[in-house]
């Protein structure tokens, strides 16, 4: 990566979220990353050509002698620039309220776009889950939660608890309730809980669709929190009165900001359901931070905690489990494999889970598929291993080795979740990921591995013509992607090369490799 910067660069912000309880190389794969392979190699996404000026490299041009000098001089003009990292703590407000309230439209009102998975029946929302919001100039954290009930039990139960974790971390809170119904009991065991809460509270009356319901909305000032304010969720009616008291109340200083020091590097728990991500987070954090229940999908929206390993704090993001097909989902189901996707894009390792205890399925190749498309670094782990016999251990490694042998670069462990084995690992193996996402190789040490692959194995002709490989430089990181300026098309087999060449020189191990080919037109040096 370049160290060069452009003062006309805007800084990227690191937002840190504050206070939630936050080889073998052989012509066919068993399973593609794109499609179409050369369409994948040459039209990435991150790479922008213009950002690379006409190279004088002719057919003549000799690369050998360049010295030190030179090749930080091409190296200069050839980089792709990274601007410097603002980071910075938002307050929070936390949305509460029993189930079916409207909570999850109310966010996505505030928000201005649709974030939270909203359906006609309650009970949707289950974790809490953060979004960033923008109003009047001013960033925090939405904070929705999922439907609080005193006397619930089971899956219900830990939902409940979630939503009292979000009140305790949050700096304003806001309870809504149904102004369609009269008090409930319900709303009246939770307006004497916030009536204790150490930071402002408002109450707001949603479903309120007419001047008709006034007297209704009245009901409401028997909770004890001040002035109901009525709102429409649904059409907007009132929600921008309530965004300004919210950020009237805000405090100058966000309650968790001092326990965040630095921004912590973004790890995505993903795989199909029930493999164990959630059970994961929960080993990870020591508490129930993620609903956990035996039926798969329990997990709707993407959850994020900050987590303190032995060596760092990290910002795990529990996912919902990836259906075979996204097309096969509805309703919620559908909007949650969309938010999975997301989070995988956000993040920067993904750590994949597959359930050890059955046989390695095609949902679990295609999890695997969507991280090796968005070039994150990556961790297999194997779980539910304490669920296995003898047998089935020598049997899933060799399945493993049929369905997924070119992942040799990855790094897989054993683990259960539920009792702790090999979670020791997990962090090492993280950072290792990351370390090699992020690092990139000189230009002149690129180029002196290039012409020694090619020594030993020259590229194949193509159309009669031997396609000469003149220079190679390491355009960007997150992924490593290597551009390759040549002569002719490289066809996927030497790229495959290339890759197992690069990989037994420099590592780069949990990390994706992309190579991208540049062809130019043979032209004299001038």
């Amino acid at each position: 990566m370049s160290d060069k910067h452009d003062d006309n660069l805007e800084p990227e912000t690191q937002f840190i979220q504050p206070g939630i309880d936050a080889s073998g190389y052989d012509d066919v794969e068993p399973y593609e990353v794109s499609a179409d392979d050369a369409e994948y190699y040459e039209d990435l996404d991150d790479f922008d050509e213009s950002e690379f000026g006409e190279a004088d490299f002719g057919d003549d041009a000799e690369t050998d002698d360049y010295t030190d000098e030179e090749w930080a001089e091409i190296e200069a003009e050839y980089g792709i620039l990274r601007p410097d990292v603002v980071k910075e703590a938002l307050p929070t407000v936390s949305i509460v309220g029993r189930p079916n309230v409207g909570k999850s439209t109310l966010v996505n009102r505030f928000l201005g776009r649709r974030e939270a998975v909203v359906e006609d029946h309650p009970g949707v929302t289950r974790d809490r889950v953060s979004y960033m919001a923008d109003w009047n100039g001013r960033r925090f954290w939405v904070q929705d939660t999922g439907g609080w009930d005193p006397d619930a039990k089971g899956i219900h139960g830990a939902i409940a608890r979630q939503s009292e974790a979000a009140m305790e971390a949050s700096d304003v809170i806001v309870m809504v309730v149904d102004a369609k119904t009269t008090v409930t009991e319900t709303d009246m065991v939770m307006a004497r809980n916030l009536q204790r809460a150490d930071v402002p509270v408002i109450l707001v009356a949603n479903k309120f669709e007419s001047d008709n319901q006034w007297g209704e909305v009245a009901e409401f000032y028997t909770l004890g929190l001040g002035d109901p304010w009525p709102v429409s969720a649904l059409h907007g009616r009132g929600g921008a009165d309530v965004l300004d008291e919210i950020l009237r109340l805000f405090p100058e200083v966000p309650r968790a900001a001092a326990s965040v020091t630095e921004g912590p590097r973004r790890v995505a728990l993903v795989g199909r359901p029930n493999v164990g991500k959630s059970s994961l987070l929960n080993k990870l954090t020591k508490s129930n931070r993620a609903v956990v229940d035996n039926v798969a999908g329990t997990t709707v929206d993407p959850v994020d905690e900050l987590v303190q390993l032995d060596e760092d704090l990290w910002t795990f993001i529990d996912t919902a489990g990836l259906r075979k097909k996204v097309k096969n989902a509805q309703g919620h189901e559908y909007y949650a494999s969309l938010r999975t996707r997301g989070t995988i894009e956000a993040a920067e390792v993904c750590v994949v889970l597959i359930d050890a205890s059955q046989e390695i399925s095609e949902q679990d190749q295609r999890v695997i598929s969507m991280v090796l498309e968005a070039g994150k670094a990556m961790v297999i782990c194997f779980n539910k291993w304490d669920l296995m016999d003898e047998d089935r251990r020598y049997d899933f490694d060799r399945e493993f080795d049929q369905t997924m042998g070119q992942l040799k670069w990855v790094t897989k462990l054993n683990i259960s979740a539920d009792t702790g084995r090999g979670l020791h690992r997990l962090e090492p193996a993280m950072k290792q990921a990351l370390e090699n996402w992020d690092r990139r190789i000189s230009t002149g040490q690129l180029n002196n591995w290039l012409r020694e692959a090619i020594a030993a194995n020259p590229p194949p002709m193509k159309n009669n013509r031997l396609p000469k490989l003149l220079f190679a430089t390491m355009a960007t990181t997150r992924p490593p992607t290597i551009i390759l300026f040549t002569t002719g098309f490289l066809d996927g087999a030497y790229r495959r090369y290339l890759e197992r060449k690069f990989r037994e020189q420099f590592g780069y191990h949990g990390t994706p490799i992309r190579i991208a080919v540049r062809v130019r037109e043979r032209r004299g040096r001038k």
